[in-house]
């Protein structure tokens, strides 16, 4: 059986949806969903459920997994408070450090293989780069999500470095800026090509943040935009091949920049972009990163092959999964 948190999120849910098919038996994680996140399990009724709230208690060692425990056999732990604007740093620490810890834990104890999300947050502004070789000591993220992240990820690291009992493989993934079908629940943590969506449903046009940074034109701002179904693949293909068995980066390589999203984006759609630059709001001025691109070497050195699929596939693929998902 694989638990699978965060099971009604984005990652969680393509991952679930892409084992089900495939006969393993789930045990999904979350929040009690709302009307919008219960969509995302649609088709995996025949798996048990359990809620987050009751599996993950504050303080306590290990998480509560109840009678369904015996029968876990992998876990990916992928639910977080994702959200960049988050200043309740006691609710952090709980949903990003502490459950993360207890399920460590806990597969330590029942020698159960561990997939954890990292992500690029951890990176701060990219002043010491973008490889998941550089110790999280020396990393300053730029809001207190990214911290929670990097906490984390510091705390396996001295688990791993003063021989305390670990999952017989660990993994943790430093997620880039995924996007894909089933992101409706994020609001404003959505990624762009929903926010696209979003706008030309209700303006007609697309609003992209200006820069606030003289280095970066308007839409220039440059990130890792990396399809779901890639991070999807680079995950189940870690477990398979018991590799690197460390912290990675899950990403494309590339940088694109914000307009050639949109371009990307229009194109699926057959129209020329409409594009409107709006200031940046204050709550976001210093905490936003102005260009990421995953350093893959690590996967590379491990045998990681598989070509990363670029915007405009990427892009065009969403759109038909939304489209045939009915969701927007």
């Amino acid at each position: 059986m694989h638990l699978v948190t965060g099971a009604a999120g984005v990652i969680g849910a393509h991952l679930a949806h892409q084992l089900h098919p495939e006969g393993a038996p789930l045990l999904l994680c979350d929040f009690a969903p709302d009307a919008v996140r219960a969509r995302h399990l649609d088709g995996l009724e025949a798996h048990p459920f359990v809620d987050a709230a009751n599996v993950f208690t504050a303080g306590a060692p290990l998480p509560s997994l109840g009678p369904h425990g015996s029968g876990v056999r992998a876990v990916w732990h992928l639910g977080a408070n994702s959200s960049t604007t988050t200043r309740d740093w006691d609710h952090l620490l709980h949903v990003n450090v502490g459950a993360s810890q207890q399920l460590w834990r806990w597969c330590a104890e029942h020698g159960v293989p561990f997939h954890y999300a990292s992500s690029a947050a951890t990176y701060g502004d990219g002043a010491m780069g973008f490889s998941d070789r550089t110790p999280a000591g020396q990393l300053v993220p730029l809001n207190r999500y990214g911290r929670s992240k990097n906490d984390f990820d510091a705390w396996v690291r001295q688990q791993v470095a003063t021989g305390a009992p670990q999952p017989p493989h660990w993994a943790g993934f430093k997620f880039f800026n995924v996007y894909g079908a089933r992101e409706g629940h994020k609001g404003r943590m959505a990624s762009i090509i929903w926010k696209a969506e979003r706008d030309m449903a209700t303006l007609g046009r697309v609003q992209l943040f200006a820069s606030n940074h003289p280095d970066f034109a308007d839409g220039e701002q440059r990130r890792d935009f990396v399809y779901v179904g890639d991070v999807v693949d680079e995950m189940r293909w870690v477990h398979a091949h018991g590799a690197p068995g460390d912290s990675s980066s899950a990403g494309t390589g590339v940088a694109s920049t914000f307009l050639e999203m949109i371009r990307a984006y229009c194109a699926a759609r057959g129209e020329e972009p409409t594009i409107q630059f709006i200031p940046m709001p204050e709550s976001l001025v210093g905490q936003d990163q102005n260009i990421t691109q995953a350093d893959m070497s690590t996967m590379r050195a491990a045998g990681w092959t598989q070509a990363p699929v670029l915007p405009p596939e990427g892009v065009a693929r969403t759109l038909d999964e939304m489209r045939t998902l009915g969701c927007r």
